[in-house]
């Protein structure tokens, strides 16, 4: 689902930078170091596009595609906390035992 833009990242920082605003700079490294965080985000971003878009279907298809659509970007939104928790995880290194 992910869309390509001559702005790479610029959709999919847009649209994480919406869901975590106080995360942006780190959005925006991650993005630059993670491919599948980078997919993560444009797949948000292309769903987000797609929910828009559901406005303009009648109305027998409009509910069942905003249910879809709202869903899919609960479960990417949760997957973006997800790494970015990842992402501030540093492992402490430990002095060897004597």
């Amino acid at each position: 689902m992910g869309l390509q833009s001559d702005d790479p990242g610029g959709n999919g920082l847009r649209a994480a930078a919406r869901r975590f605003p106080a995360l942006g700079s780190e959005i925006g490294a991650l993005l630059a170091r993670d491919e599948n965080f980078r997919g993560l985000c444009d797949d948000l971003a292309a769903a987000e596009e797609a929910l828009a878009a559901a406005e303009q279907l009648p109305e027998y298809l409009r509910t069942a595609r905003r249910r879809e659509y709202e869903e899919l970007i609960k479960d990417l939104a949760e997957e973006i906390a997800e790494a970015l928790e990842r992402a501030n995880i540093f492992p402490i290194s430990r002095s060897p035992k004597y």
